[in-house]
């Protein structure tokens, strides 16, 4: 391992996540996959090596340092862009099944791309509205976690994220800036989507200054109501908010 991987795999060590020199392999092939996709199609502003070590690697990870993972057997990843956090998890955590849906068909040949060469297994990487993927009976209500990184204020994410959830699994949201408003702001979605807030773990990303980062972990408590999620785009445009 060089300097970045050996940082990497010991500020993971300290968090009880351990990578063997397969995985950190895998780590690195993904970095190449992504720069190489990146000069046709935008994937990251971030693609400094170290950077994406940090910022896009460790920062997927996090999730692990606050659940245990090997209790989760299935999850599902809401608008993954170039595959963040669900494909850090995955390489970490080989027994996760993992689901993916994004509405950018050339992001999902990313990530059918990248899976191949990765040599991961039980990745499926949809293209599509969450908001129409949630209603179909094999996704609602199916999965024991549900992620989304930064795609949207937590009001629009639950309608977006919790239909995936099954009952007692959890959503969580990564955020980087401060929640609290968010939080407040979405208190009638999470009754209206039969779920509640449990807590939100903050941290600060490794060698970094002003990385802040907030993780909000939902519990959904009963199945979704079936007039949610409502059509495509309609969540943006009118988020469940009083």
């Amino acid at each position: 391992m060089d300097p970045i991987q050996t940082q990497f795999h010991d500020w993971l060590k300290e968090k009880g996540v351990h990578l063997s020199d397969y995985q950190i392999s895998q780590f690195e092939t993904y970095y190449k996959v992504l720069v190489e996709w990146n000069e046709k199609m935008n994937l990251t502003g971030i693609t400094e090596r170290e950077q994406v070590y940090i910022k896009h690697f460790y920062d997927s990870l996090s999730v692990s340092f606050f659940t245990d993972m090997m209790e989760k057997r299935s999850i599902a990843d809401i608008g993954s862009g170039a595959g963040f956090p669900s494909i850090p998890l995955k390489i970490a955590f080989p027994h996760l099944e993992v689901t993916i849906v994004d509405s950018l068909n050339k992001r999902i040949q990313f990530l059918n791309h990248l899976v191949s060469e990765l040599k991961l297994t039980g990745v499926n990487c949809i293209h599509g509205r969450a908001e129409d993927i949630a209603r179909q009976r094999v996704h609602r209500d199916q999965y024991d976690m549900v992620t989304a990184r930064a795609v949207a204020r937590l009001a629009v994410l639950n309608e977006f994220c919790l239909p995936f959830t099954k009952v007692q699994g959890n959503f969580i949201a990564m955020k980087g800036s401060e929640v609290v408003e968010e939080l407040e702001e979405a208190a009638f979605s999470l009754k209206e989507l039969r779920s509640k807030y449990l807590h939100t773990h903050r941290f600060d990303l490794p060698d970094q200054e002003a990385s802040k980062r907030h993780l909000i972990v939902i519990e959904k408590t009963a199945a979704t109501p079936s007039k949610y999620p409502r059509k495509a785009g309609t969540p943006l445009k009118t988020p469940l908010v009083r």
